[in-house]
């Protein structure tokens, strides 16, 4: 493949990772991910002072954690990687069915951009959206969806074969616990690209754009 836009040919040949891609690549299960509780209260302060949406202001915040880390920008194209200058959060937007559509959204924005653009893209998926995606559409997303009906401690998601090497995040039902908000977040990805410590990191990269809510004004 020649070039994709929006991102840049990994040289694996000089990668420190080239042999734990070749050997995770190879798996007929390639993934990793675990499920960790996240305090996210700083959001309810954040809701008072400005009414913003609960789910699309942890959108907000996982799509921007997800994208600073390297490693969860990464896809495998044709046994190459490619690595995005940043990538879309497509979530599932609940329909009057009971079904569902997907919604990708940018959230490498400034919140109240990110806000407008992401509250049309919601109700236009709402009234007419679907699951269709083109593997061009969806190469450069992360898969994100929700289970707000109930808590979790872990979590099994469909992935297809051949394997694809989107990471895919998924949240739980918020609780009051210890006097914190608290829920279940997992996230998983294809261990040829991502290891245990690049997860670690997206996890403290979440902790910061939820401490940066307590900041905002």
């Amino acid at each position: 493949m020649k070039s994709i836009p929006g991102a840049r040919k990994i040289d694996l040949s000089c990668d420190p990772r080239r042999d734990h891609f070749a050997y995770f690549s190879t798996m007929a299960y390639p993934y990793v991910g675990l499920t960790a509780q996240v305090d996210i209260s700083p959001i309810v302060g954040f809701r008072q002072r400005t009414g913003a949406p609960f789910f699309l202001t942890l959108l907000y915040c996982v799509g921007r954690a997800a994208n600073s880390v390297p490693q969860l920008r990464q896809r495998i194209v044709e046994g190459e990687v490619w690595e995005f200058d940043a990538c879309l959060s497509s979530f599932t937007v609940a329909k009057p069915d009971e079904t569902y559509a997907y919604c990708p959204v940018r959230t490498d924005l400034p919140f109240d951009v990110y806000l407008t653009q992401a509250r049309a893209k919601q109700k236009a998926a709402q009234e007419g959206g679907n699951i269709e995606e083109s593997p061009e559409e969806a190469l450069s997303c992360y898969f994100i969806s929700s289970l707000p009906w109930m808590g979790y401690t872990a979590l099994v998601q469909p992935v297809p074969s051949p394997a694809d090497s989107n990471p895919r995040i998924t949240w739980g039902k918020a609780e009051m616990q210890d006097g914190r908000l608290k829920l279940p977040l997992s996230l998983l990805c294809h261990h040829a690209l991502v290891d245990g410590l690049h997860i670690a990191r997206f996890y403290q990269a979440l902790d910061r754009e939820l401490a940066r809510l307590d900041l905002s004004e």
